[in-house]
């Protein structure tokens, strides 16, 4: 199937995530003609969710959405998703974490802090000092979010806090992280103040000054996977092409540009005014642009992104000793232990378990044990239950099992990261009318993802002669 430029199609958008699917939506409302092209057979790139019959709700990817973007706001009360959201409640905000074996609540008050066994006297010293310490010289020069957090807080905090948080967002590697780029707000509150809790303390404010709400953490009835689900349904019927992946984006007369596809069933090429690449990284890697044997993006493929097993288990809340009231618990490498957290589920929002029953999350893998991501479902299964039975006292046999892995999980903007950066920026300017966007280049948060669809519409709208 060919389509040439008399077509009204405008616009390709490669990649159906939600990041394609939101410029997508902003450019048709616009009055733009626009054609989705995703090699899934599903929208929704991670974003995904199932609902069993018998009541469980079990998300392969992101568990949540923390909503701290005015951008996406307003896109979910176009959507019409505003007055649907569920907000985490607010055993959600408590966080646990595991020292010498045990799950211990992180302090959320100064008597708690004071009190806490979670960490020494000497790191709860280094708070206070941070606090009053006087302004250091700007840092000119990126570092590692564990050198930024040591200088600061000393190593006991990298250790205790930083590592497992950081494997519990990124799975990743806090010594190779870039501050800069995988923690901004970090790295500009240092800026500011040049002390890091004195300078989140001054964004907060800032923000508070200008009127931004205060960030929630939310969901939806039917799973996260209904904001792929709405987005799409905005768009005309015949605009999104599943099962579709594109091989090529090349030059074609006046401007324009050729996309070259292959389904199960056929292959084909249409052509457009302007190409938006919302893909991850590999992709992008392999995708000849130009000219049938460029890929200018090849080094892009350089990027880490380590392996990420979930494994999803329900079980009688009678099976399970810990309360499960908070987000869950994460576990510090020094502990030794097979897995990076558990993400208590059912605790979150309503409605992901049957009554009397317990959803339990537990990821494996990252990029510091990437073996562990990797492993043959039955043994990710084996780890899991074996851990859960550990730290929170679960006996017995889950009622429900759920496995899914991600050979490359997330992109980990370690140090060096703006040399990916600035190649991405070269293909933009040396390809007018191809625009990249995404968690290759945005953040890796689903709210990231999403303004980053927004961005790129944005930009696609603002290109000159874009008609």
């Amino acid at each position: 199937m060919t389509s040439d430029s008399t077509s009204p199609i405008r616009i390709a958008v490669i990649g159906g995530g939600v990041t394609g699917l939101t410029a997508a939506y902003r450019l048709a409302r616009a009055g733009v003609a626009v054609r989705v092209f995703e090699a899934a057979p599903t929208v929704g790139g991670p974003v995904q969710t199932e609902r069993t019959s018998d009541g469980w709700l079990i998300e392969s990817g992101p568990n949540s959405l923390l909503l701290n973007d005015a951008g996406v706001s307003g896109l979910f009360d176009e959507l019409g998703l505003s007055p649907r959201l569920q907000v985490a409640g607010g055993s959600a905000k408590k966080r646990f974490l595991v020292r010498d074996g045990q799950v211990l609540a992180l302090p959320t008050s100064p008597a708690a802090f004071i009190s806490t066994p979670l960490f020494s006297f000497g790191a709860k010293g280094r708070i206070v000092r941070e606090l009053v310490r006087g302004r250091r010289s700007a840092r000119t020069g990126d570092v590692s979010v564990a050198t930024l957090v040591a200088e600061h807080l000393g190593q006991e905090w990298v250790d205790t806090a930083v590592q497992p948080f950081v494997s519990g967002i990124y799975a990743g590697d806090p010594t190779r992280l870039s501050a800069r780029h995988a923690f901004p707000q970090l790295w500009e509150a240092e800026q500011r103040s040049g002390s890091l809790i004195r300078g989140m303390l001054d964004l907060a404010k800032t923000r508070r000054r200008r009127g931004e709400p205060r960030a929630r953490m939310v969901s939806l009835p039917e799973g996260l996977h209904g904001i792929p689900t709405a987005l799409a349904a905005r768009l005309p019927a015949t605009a999104i092409a599943v099962g579709t992946r594109v091989d090529a984006v090349l030059r074609a007369p006046e401007g324009r540009w050729n996309v070259r596809w292959s389904s199960a069933t056929e292959t084909g090429s249409e052509t457009f005014s302007a190409v938006l690449l919302a893909l991850p990284a590999a992709a992008l890697a392999r995708l000849a642009i130009g000219e049938p044997e460029e890929r200018p993006l090849a080094a892009l493929q350089q990027i880490e992104s380590p392996p990420v097993t979930s494994v999803f288990l329900g079980y009688r809340r009678d099976q399970v000793r810990h309360p499960l009231d908070g987000f869950g618990l994460l576990i510090p490498e020094r502990e030794k232990r097979p897995i990076l957290g558990v993400l208590f589920s059912s605790t979150l929002f309503p409605g992901r378990a049957p009554a009397g029953h317990v959803g339990l999350t537990v990821m494996l893998g990252g990029a510091l044990h990437p073996e562990r991501g990797l492993l043959p479902p039955a043994e990710a299964i084996a780890v899991a239950r074996t851990e859960v039975g550990a730290l929170l006292g679960v006996a017995g046999e889950p009622g429900l099992v759920r496995h899914r892995s991600w050979p490359r999980a997330i992109p980990q903007y370690n140090l060096g990261y703006e040399a990916f950066l600035k190649t991405l920026e070269t293909v933009e300017r040396t390809h007018p009318g191809l625009l990249i966007g995404g968690h290759v280049r945005d953040g890796i948060a689903l709210s990231a993802c999403l303004s980053a669809g927004l961005k790129l519409a944005q930009r696609a709208l603002e290109r000159p002669n874009r008609a």
